[in-house]
């Protein structure tokens, strides 16, 4: 007899009482994504699968949680591991605490660094672990034409991917210029994929660009910031992703559109989450219990962090507590607070108290064991002075708590010829070095928003191609802060003069750290401590930093080629020509 067979008779047989289950978790409450009711009753659990929701279930181990709330593992549908700096089987340690049992993972930074030797790295490292991460394929490596990135991913390239099941779809479209245009390289890709998930990125689109985008296929978008143009996208078929990230939060401003009718479209996403956030805040327990606290139903708002994801990415039998379904579990002590006590992945406990049980430590891939210096040629201050032509500057300028910028237009100062920065106006220099092919592109901008009085920062995490980016007040120690990010193979660096105040190795493709969650994050401390004794007033310096080379958020952004106006999508001078 076919063992598959064999094993779905005896799974029949459990779920009817006939046979004892492996597990029972007695007297609980229930969660029911599908009712939006909770439901008094044992679970049952046999061989990894959920097998019966009822009253008399008796099994080899039975525990008692009466009193506690049962809900399903969530699952967030929309995450880039590298910007956590851990790497996945880190990751996924950290997040399963939180009662996290599944991402769906873009792997496109360490693809813009590596390529497809980067996926397959994410793809190992993750293999086996009591945590599912499934990947969607990057779309765009390069993101664009406006920058240098490590790698170019074509078509041809991602077809590869298309046998590894993990793998659910196309990632996040970001060139929707790219889409609109027609360019055919970027529609082999959603062509390739016409039959699984494709992921959206269309920050601001609306009207006839809008259903031209769809009309593609795409299905999602975690773009949007304002509550008119995520109802447009949501009202025109797509799953709308509520990102509450480290910089960018929007739930606040979306969270009113969910209501009874709608709330199968919509689901929570991190996008972007530091080490810090995930230890200091949590993961999506976090957003769910924010949530509630903004008044949405607690199951409504489970299920916006379980099911919905699970059937948008068609991760059969996941997303909710019911027959069939893994045994993916998370007992809360507190509904509306989302507190949870213990975790099962497939049915075996990995989370006790709060605390994490026998989760296995995968090692970093030999890939890795030789750290080399980035392939930036040797730098001198003089490489990052800005010529000064006279009129106004092209600034860019942070908007608190989101990714888009601003431009604004400024008279800056001059010496000899090239521009000063100016603290009092907090006027500073920005510059990214092209770090994959030792081109020698440097590119030369300004910005307002980090509030530094002296020194530099720098990160060679800079979204999506992950060139070195720098900002500070002189030439010297912007100069000297790159050449640490270089030496040091990749990370972050803190320089006043000449002098490292704080810096933290990225060993894995200057994008993540070999270090668990703990000690990674006292080394991010000391860094963002360091950059705060510079005078700089964010709270999270080095990710606003990171997206400053992202030329697909508008409006203005600077690549290793130049000024970026994102809107028009062309490189653009610092100074206005009057």
């Amino acid at each position: 007899m076919d063992d598959r067979v064999n094993a779905l008779k005896k799974r029949i047989l459990a779920a009817r009482g006939k046979t004892p289950v492996d597990l029972v978790l007695k007297g609980a409450r229930v969660v029911n994504v599908f009712s939006g009711k909770i439901q008094e009753a044992d679970v049952a659990v046999f061989d990894g699968v959920i097998v019966g929701i009822g009253l008399e279930y008796h099994g080899k181990e039975e525990v008692d949680v009466s009193g506690k709330w049962i809900a399903p593992g969530l699952i967030d549908g929309h995450l880039h591991i590298e910007s956590s700096m851990l790497t996945p089987s880190n990751i996924a340690a950290a997040l399963v605490v939180h009662g996290t049992t599944a991402i769906v993972a873009d792997p496109h930074e360490i693809a813009n660094v590596m390529g497809l030797a980067g996926i397959n790295y994410m793809l190992e490292e993750s293999r086996s672990l009591p945590f599912d991460i499934f990947f969607t394929a990057p779309s765009c490596v390069p993101a664009t034409h406006l920058e240098t990135s490590g790698a170019t991913l074509k078509a041809s390239d991602l077809k590869g991917l298309m046998d590894e099941p993990r793998v659910v779809g196309l990632a996040e479209m970001m060139n929707f210029p790219g889409v609109l245009m027609g360019d055919d390289q970027v529609l082999e890709k959603i062509i390739l994929f016409r039959n699984r998930v494709l992921d959206g990125h269309c920050p601001m689109l609306s009207g006839y660009d809008l259903q031209a985008y769809l009309s593609a296929g795409i299905g999602s978008d975690h773009e949007s910031t304002g509550r008119r143009e995520a109802l447009e996208k949501m009202e025109n078929g797509m799953m709308l992703m509520i990102r509450e990230g480290t910089s960018a939060k929007n739930l606040d401003e979306l969270l009113p559109l969910v209501n009874d009718k709608n709330s199968g479209r919509f689901c929570f996403v991190s996008d972007d989450l530091h080490a810090e956030d995930i230890q200091e805040r949590g993961h999506l327990d976090f957003v769910v219990r924010k949530a509630v606290q903004s008044g949405l139903d607690p199951v409504t708002a489970i299920r916006l962090a379980t099911l919905n994801p699970a059937q948008y990415f068609g991760l059969r039998g996941r997303g909710a507590i019911a027959p069939g379904y893994r045994a993916d579990i998370v007992v809360l002590d507190d509904l509306n607070d989302f507190a949870v006590t213990s975790v099962y992945k497939d049915g075996r406990l990995i989370v006790k108290d709060g605390e994490l049980i026998d989760f296995p430590e995968n090692p970093v891939d030999s890939l890795f064991d030789q750290h080399e210096p980035l392939k930036i040629a040797q730098l001198s201050p003089e490489d990052f002075h800005i010529p000064h032509p006279g009129g106004r500057a092209r600034v860019i300028e942070l908007v608190p708590g989101q990714i888009i910028t601003r431009i604004r237009y400024e008279e800056v100062e001059s010496i000899g010829g090239f521009v000063k920065t100016d603290v009092e106006t907090d006027l500073l220099k920005l510059s990214v070095v092209e770090r994959h092919r030792g081109s020698g592109n440097i590119g030369l901008g300004m910005v307002h928003g980090f509030g530094l009085i002296e020194g530099a920062i720098a990160s060679s995490v800079a979204h999506d191609s992950h060139n070195v980016i720098v900002v500070g007040v002189n030439d010297e120690e912007i100069c000297r802060a790159v050449e640490v990010v270089r030496d040091m193979g990749g990370g972050l660096a803190v320089v006043r003069a000449r002098d490292p105040l704080a810096k933290v190795p990225l060993e894995i493709g200057g994008l993540m750290s070999t270090q668990p969650l703990g000690p990674l994050v006292k080394s991010i401390t000391a860094v963002k401590e360091a950059a705060t004794g510079l005078g700089c007033q964010l709270d999270e310096p080095f990710m606003a930093l990171s997206f400053l080379a992202l030329p697909v958020i508008p409006e203005l952004k600077l690549t290793d080629r130049g000024l970026v106006d994102v809107t028009r999508f062309e490189i653009v001078p610092l100074f206005v020509e009057e």
